[in-house]
């Protein structure tokens, strides 16, 4: 009982220091969590597909570097 009493009801009033921002619009929500994430995805993936594609070169590679198969 002690814990429902303490708990702010709804959370009506303001805290001290508590400033929230202007409102995203749907456009806005839609391009920061889901158009963007996938942005930073394909960018990352892309940079690495053309970085690796360079390391591709045999006389770059170290020799012996996998071992033998044991059976």
């Amino acid at each position: 009982m002690l814990l429902l009493m303490s708990s702010p009801a709804f959370a009506l009033t303001r805290d001290d220091g508590d400033d929230p921002g202007p409102h995203l619009s749907t456009i806005n929500t839609l391009g920061l969590y889901v158009a963007a994430p996938i942005v930073l995805f394909l960018v990352i993936a892309g940079l690495t597909m053309v970085l690796a594609r360079g390391s591709d070169n045999p006389r770059t590679h170290a020799h012996h570097t996998h071992h033998p198969r044991t059976r």
